[in-house]
């Protein structure tokens, strides 16, 4: 796992041999930022990462330059790997919690971000749910953008908010966009 671009391009990272997380691949990764930079200005972004696992997300932001991470993980053992990581590469920026997503989101209803990512497990029960959980909650500002990491067999292409669907070998990324007011 590395670190593609910004402050910290290249950078290899170590997660133990015994983490549960599914990172995402390099090349999912790069592809992904290089459409969101089209999107949304990273620099200075505020950015909520569910699901954090290894944190590889959080740390791409924030070499990126944005400007508040907040890292969502449920799991102690990845909790503390991306707390440790996070401070150990300098990034002050980042924010860990060890809470259940969901219960995040409804929490954070009054702090709306310009970028919410999510990587949750792929056989989660509720992860239909999350594009809901995230527009219900109000958690993007106008012109936000939320990404769902997510397999090939779930379509959210119906899906209020939907913007496009990128994939990268097996890896599927659905875009959203918060209504501008302007549409």
């Amino acid at each position: 796992m590395r670190i593609i671009s910004g402050s910290h391009r290249g950078r290899q990272l170590f997660p133990d041999k015994h983490f549960k997380a599914r990172p995402t691949t390099d090349f999912a990764k790069e592809n992904l930022f290089n459409v969101l930079q089209n999107l949304v200005e990273l620099e200075g972004a505020r950015v909520l990462d569910l699901f954090s696992g290894t944190g590889s997300i959080s740390y791409e932001f924030a070499s990126r330059g944005a400007g508040q991470i907040i890292a969502i993980e449920s799991y102690y053992p990845h909790f503390s790997f991306i707390k440790h990581t996070a401070a150990a590469l300098g990034f002050n920026n980042i924010k860990v919690y060890k809470t259940d997503a969901f219960l995040a989101c409804a929490r954070l209803v009054k702090s709306p971000f310009d970028i919410v990512f999510a990587d949750p497990p792929y056989d989660l029960p509720r992860l239909p749910d999350l594009p809901a959980t995230i527009f219900n909650n109000h958690l993007l500002l106008p012109g936000g953008i939320a990404v769902i990491e997510h397999p090939g067999n779930i379509d959210f292409s119906g899906t209020p908010g939907f913007l496009s669907l990128r994939e990268y070998g097996s890896v599927h990324f659905s875009i959203f966009q918060e209504n501008t007011g302007g549409k």
